[in-house]
């Protein structure tokens, strides 16, 4: 065979072997409840 031929041949296989070897990576999804913006006002009596 040919040298081109067997590099071809070569660089589909590496990147065959390259394709079936990745491993899927799971993403987790982490909800976060949200803090409120701002804090009702606290009763403190009538004129304090």
């Amino acid at each position: 065979m040919s040298k081109s031929i067997k590099l071809l041949a070569a660089f589909g296989f590496i990147a065959t072997v390259a394709a079936c070897a990745q491993e899927q990576q799971v993403e987790e999804f982490v909800v976060v409840d949200p803090e409120p913006i701002s804090q009702e006002p606290v009763y403190t009596g009538k004129y304090k």
